[in-house]
């Protein structure tokens, strides 16, 4: 089984995401910035995170694309798991529109709660009704036609959906607490522009390196999931 993974930033990778991935049976085929036709028939597409706008796609070419690559897989009902991003790319191939959030940027690690519906799900249920996840996002969606919200914060209602096969994620659960405070030392000079407190937001990192193992979890769900929907009749199970 294949899996090609999206890739918009140097620093934005698969994380803890790679392990459940290829032990549920994927091998990756990693891109950056680009796409190929053959990649509308691999079992999975995964779109990860990056710091430009969907509707950026006169700056950014390789965006149209990528939707136009998202467009058709989500016709075909072809699996994508997006991850901040690419959940933002895959609510605009299935009908969404995205834009700039009112309630500005949503930074830090924080809970996500998980809708009725989503903890009904098979792929979701057992997990807390509340996950402490890391967030850096300021767009949002409208709701995406024929989907089901699964998450919604305080600052913002879509945070996570699902599109048949597909999942769409605002937050990022693929992050350990080190990554996270490699992304904060990183981009310490637009923080600083954002008039946010680094320290303040270093400080929530305990509350992520414990909420690992839980996101995880999640994560070994999704990669199970989308492993048995490559293969039906698969004896693999969700932990």
């Amino acid at each position: 089984m294949r899996a090609v993974v999206l890739q918009h930033e140097t620093h934005e990778g698969l994380g803890l995401l790679e392990r459940p991935l290829v032990e549920a049976g994927f091998t990756l085929t990693k891109r950056f910035r680009g796409v190929e036709h053959k990649d509308l028939e691999a079992e999975l597409l995964v779109v990860l995170g990056g710091s430009m706008s969907v509707w950026a796609v006169d700056q950014h070419p390789f965006l149209r694309d990528e939707l136009a690559l998202l467009v058709e897989r989500v016709a075909n009902g072809r699996p994508v798991l997006g991850v901040c991003l690419g959940a933002q790319l895959l609510a605009t191939a299935a009908g969404a529109q995205v834009s700039a959030g009112k309630n500005g940027l949503e930074l830090g690690v924080a809970p996500v709660r998980w809708t009725k519906q989503a903890l009904e799900d098979p792929v979701i249920k057992g997990v807390p009704q509340r996950s402490v996840v890391a967030h850096w996002h300021e767009d949002t969606w409208s709701a995406v036609p024929n989907a089901t919200l699964l998450a919604s914060t305080d600052r913002y209602t879509q945070q996570a959906f699902r599109l048949g096969d597909s999942f769409g994620l605002q937050f990022h659960p693929e992050l350990t607490a080190e990554a996270y405070d490699a992304w904060l030392t990183r981009d310490l000079e637009l923080l600083t522009l954002y008039e946010k407190d680094v320290e303040e937001l270093r400080a929530g990192l305990p509350k992520l390196q414990a909420a690992q193992a839980e996101n995880e979890l999640l994560l070994e769900r999704l990669a199970h999931h989308f492993a048995r929907v490559a293969r039906p009749g698969s004896a693999i199970h969700a932990s």
